[in-house]
């Protein structure tokens, strides 16, 4: 008999992850999203992965997920319910063996699905993992307010957000040397905003959509987790300063150099 999957730790740290998100403030009514790619054997002995109640047919294949299997919130669901309810706001996919479609193992209930940005999803697992050598798990999507006010004001290009961030807070050129990836806006659920989002998970770890909100990934819930926190309290010692006038003074190139230096960091090329 299988055990009770709400005992299995990547069931308990995801939903502590989601519902940290959501006291954080960035995930209003059903926004945001969150999808962890699972082994097998993890699995195993909390569901049956030899049936699936439905099989549902990928936006399009990606051989390079044959097989993979993903926890991910549930489609038109609140965050701050999904402590309360995880087998109707979350689910367990499998994905098929030709990467075209996935069967649903465990959630979703009255019909159920995964979030409609599920594409930006799995594509930007299939990039990580070929960028991280297998090791990325977690991709996360929230609405953090800060970010999304800067991209109201700030030029939108990777290179504008990343100097800006970095030179806020001492701690983010170390955090995501890599910096911040930043798309135009597009269409949200898209097969688009999917394949862009996945490019720039090519050389970032973390995706700005503006007017919208940021991906981050990881290795770990608290490495993504911790990534969007950096990011986010960047942004809003940036929108604090912009209120009481503008920054008068930021951290120099030849101190983010020397931080790079000092922690073993190689900043993104043509940065700074």
């Amino acid at each position: 008999m299988a055990k009770n999957i709400l005992e299995a730790t990547f069931m308990k740290d995801f939903i502590k992850v989601t519902h940290d998100m959501w006291h954080k403030g960035w995930h209003e009514r059903n926004g945001g999203n969150v999808s962890y790619r699972l082994t097998t054997e993890e699995v195993d002995k909390y569901v049956d992965t030899n049936s699936g109640s439905r099989s549902v047919e990928l936006f399009r294949a990606i051989p390079e997920l044959s097989c993979e299997v993903f926890l991910v919130t549930s489609a038109g669901k609140y965050f701050r319910n999904i402590i309360l309810d995880p087998e109707e706001n979350l689910g367990i996919i499998e994905i098929d063996e030709m990467g075209k479609s996935y069967r649903i193992w465990w959630g979703f209930l009255d019909n159920g699905l995964p979030t409609s940005e599920l594409p930006a999803h799995l594509l930007s697992h299939a990039s990580r993992m070929k960028a991280t050598d297998g090791q990325c798990r977690v991709v996360l999507h929230s609405h953090t307010t800060n970010l999304i006010a800067l991209s109201n004001v700030l030029k939108l290009d990777t290179a504008t957000f990343t100097r800006t961030l970095w030179q806020m807070h001492t701690e983010c050129i170390v955090v995501f040397p890599d910096g911040i990836g930043v798309l135009p806006w597009m269409m949200p659920g898209s097969d688009e905003i999917g394949e862009a989002t996945a490019e720039l998970m090519k050389t970032h770890s973390l995706v700005l959509w503006p007017f919208h909100g940021l991906f981050s990934t990881g290795v770990t819930l608290d490495e993504a987790f911790g990534l969007i926190d950096t990011a986010e309290s960047a942004a809003e010692i940036m929108v604090k300063s912009l209120a009481m006038g503008g920054a008068k003074q930021t951290i120099t190139k030849s101190q983010l150099l020397a931080l790079a230096t000092t922690f073993g960091v190689t900043p993104l090329d043509g940065i700074l």
